[in-house]
């Protein structure tokens, strides 16, 4: 596949792939902060489907996207061991963490599970430390026990 992107001046940037299933899906990225992503047919220039996200809304989708091939493998090796769930919580506007570190959490020593990972605009920042600040639109991957993640993802949720 090739991405191919143009520069609109005053709105922001274009990039687009054409699939296999002679269809065309792409963003553009706009200078408010705004994405919208489309969706049309291989050197058509119109537009057959447009929806608009918010930036937390385009980062929630990169990270869904991102997701499946960040634990795929992880799931597939753990699939023997019963006692290993991880999920994945995304921070909210207003949520209590955001802005908040890593530590602050203190989510191993509350719910005996751990923020192996955060999945931010789509990209995976693995093993974070505990100086690393939430935002919202963060996507954190939580790894431990049934009870610890259920716990973990409440903690998350609701302070």
């Amino acid at each position: 596949m090739h991405i191919e992107g143009a520069f609109l001046p005053g709105i922001g940037v274009h990039k687009d792939i054409s699939l296999t299933s002679s269809r065309r899906i792409g963003v553009v990225d706009r200078r408010d902060g705004t994405v919208d992503l489309i969706v049309g047919k291989p050197g058509d220039p119109d537009v057959a489907g447009r929806i608009l996200l918010s930036a937390s809304e385009a980062a929630l989708l990169a990270a869904l996207l991102g997701a499946p091939q960040l634990v795929a493998r992880p799931q597939d090796d753990c699939r023997d061991i019963h006692a290993v769930a991880i999920r994945h919580v995304p921070i909210h506007r207003g949520s209590t963490y955001d802005g908040q570190r890593l530590s602050q959490t203190r989510m191993r020593a509350r719910a005996k599970a751990s923020i192996v990972a955060v999945i931010r605009a789509g990209q995976v920042i693995p093993s974070p430390g505990p100086d690393l600040v939430f935002t919202t639109g963060d996507v954190l991957v939580i790894v431990g026990t049934a009870d610890g993640v259920t716990t973990a993802v409440r903690i998350l949720t609701h302070g």
